[in-house]
């Protein structure tokens, strides 16, 4: 539902901002005809963007040596809500397997039109500025990642000015003023699963 009706997400501007990406539309993956050939593809390593005690932590690792193939890396994201991405993974048996990567994160979520579920965790462009950084400093990439927000700060500043223009009657439409059945959302269930090819 988001996917087709909100073209500002945070999992379309992180797509914009890498050339070698890709975004699959489900809920379940396990048998994704695309995912799949991703994670068969033999010239491919794989990995997941997934906390976990058994992921790597990349903000702990000094050298690359984790990350040293040769093969092409993959880097799978699920760019929903933290219940549904849990909901993803619980359903999607191929994605359990692939090796999980995280990083340690002190830094504040700046998508303040949007409460997150702590106040730690980050939207998925955030994650992927911190994940390309982590890949930098290893040296397994070389992405400028200054100008990497941008666009997602430029679309929460308007957004917020939006809000806060008390003469502005597009963002608080008459049609939505109405309380809707809560079985309204539940009609497509469909959440993104967002992928990054490495060597941008």
């Amino acid at each position: 539902m988001e996917f087709k009706k909100i073209k500002n997400g945070t999992g379309v501007l992180t797509k914009l901002q890498l050339k070698n990406s890709e975004i699959v539309v489900g809920l379940e993956f396990t048998n994704s005809k695309r995912v799949n050939e991703l994670v068969e593809d033999r010239n491919n390593e794989c990995y997941i963007l997934y906390p976990g005690e058994d992921s790597i932590n990349i903000s702990r690792c000094e050298t690359s040596e984790r990350f040293s193939s040769h093969k092409q890396r993959v880097v799978f994201i699920l760019d929903a809500t933290w219940p549904c991405a849990k909901k993803m993974m619980k359903l999607s048996k191929n994605l359990q397997d692939l090796p999980f990567i995280s990083f340690e994160n002190n830094k504040k979520s700046e998508f303040s039109i949007k409460q997150q579920p702590h106040e730690l965790c980050l939207s998925t462009i955030e994650s992927v500025q911190l994940l390309l950084d982590e890949f930098n400093r290893l040296e397994i990439e070389s992405v400028d990642t200054n100008s990497f927000l941008g666009p997602f700060k430029k679309m929460v500043e308007y957004q917020v000015a939006c809000v806060l223009n008390p003469n502005n009657n597009n963002h608080h439409r008459a049609e939505r003023k109405t309380i809707r059945k809560k079985e309204f959302y539940k009609t497509n269930p469909q959440r993104a699963l967002f992928f990054d090819k490495s060597n941008f």
